[in-house]
């Protein structure tokens, strides 16, 4: 069932329909945005009539949607016809806790629902997020899409990369994103200002290189995507800016904002382990090494393929969210 707002859809008629999981999420909330921006502002042959395919529809993001369809991701029966008329399908929905059957019942058998469903109802584009954390344990420095075999550690990336294969053999574009950080993140900063709690100091020297993207920059993309025919389908790109940013640059510019406190002292990262295994911290291992040693992936490709400009990275970015970050993040 579609339920449209009547008026917007009637100014909008005859552009192009993009259908959206994931709008409640922290990047589906700001490709949502950036769509709406997009339907208002951007020249007729680019704006869009946008549906939301998901569970319920907020009330703050009512008002930017066209259509709104009831889908839940893990019943897959309630997809079917859910993308009829549809031209753009962005699947940004994805289960993300240590619940393995819930992540593969949402992430792999909803995905696969999705991605047959965009099929019979002739969808011409398909963008489709995962993430880089399909490839496990680092350190990686520079790769290119698959140069290392992925080894997911988690239930989260262990079907998130089994949920690609279903929107590969679909024809979508698949992208695979670091550190995505911006007003609602939930776990990049709040981790950094946990981690900081255990061990207060430059990790590993503050050398490592993170493969990171504003949320807004990242949606920026899916918008570019949306309305692009490049690049073809059927392909995996990672989508964090293309230039890494090192873990101390990091730490120094929240402090800066006053979001985390200075730190100066180098921490070898034997004695970062050691601090993190006397603790009673949340965090595992492979979450410190994430976000302190190299997690580096080449991203350069897809911003030029989409000829969208990457902006001026996640750091120039922080300040704005910077107040957001202060009110979810404790300072020690």
């Amino acid at each position: 069932m579609v339920e449209p707002q009547q008026e917007r859809t009637a100014r909008t008629r005859g552009t192009r329909r993009v259908a959206l999981t994931g709008a409640t999420g922290f990047i589906g909330s700001a490709v949502l945005g950036a769509l709406a921006r997009g339907r208002d502002e951007l020249p007729g042959r680019e704006r869009f009539v946008i549906r939301v395919l998901g569970r319920r529809l907020p009330d703050e993001a009512a008002a930017l949607v066209d259509e709104w369809v009831p889908v839940d991701l893990s019943e897959p029966r309630t997809v079917d016809g859910a993308c009829g008329g549809v031209d753009v399908l962005l699947h940004l929905a994805a289960a993300l806790g240590p619940d393995e059957e819930r992540c593969a019942r949402i992430n792999v058998g909803g995905t696969a629902a999705l991605a047959g469903e965009a099929g019979r109802a002739g969808v011409r584009r398909m963008v489709h997020l995962s993430t880089s954390a399909v490839y496990g344990p680092g350190p990686h420095r520079g790769i290119a899409v698959n140069e290392v075999a992925p080894a997911p550690t988690s239930a989260a990336s262990r079907t998130r990369l089994a949920a690609e294969e279903h929107a590969l053999a679909a024809g979508a574009v698949v992208l695979r994103p670091g550190l995505v950080t911006g007003a609602g993140d939930r776990w990049v900063v709040p981790a950094l200002t946990r981690l900081l709690d255990v061990a207060p100091g430059l990790w590993d020297g503050g050398r490592g290189l993170l493969s990171m993207v504003d949320v807004d920059d990242l949606a920026r993309l899916f918008v570019r995507l949306a309305s692009s025919s490049r690049p073809v389908g059927g392909t995996v790109w990672h989508a964090s800016h293309p230039l890494p940013v090192r873990t101390g640059d990091l730490l120094a510019s929240l402090a800066a904002s006053g979001v985390l406190p200075a730190v100066e002292e180098e921490l070898a990262w034997e004695e970062c382990l050691r601090l993190l295994r006397a603790s009673r911290s949340p965090l595992n291992e492979r979450q410190f090494a994430l976000l302190a040693r190299d997690h580096w992936y080449d991203s350069a490709e897809i911003w030029r393929l989409a000829a969208c400009p990457p902006g001026l990275g996640p750091l120039a970015r922080l300040d704005a969210a910077a107040e957001w970050y202060r009110s979810a993040c404790s300072v020690g």
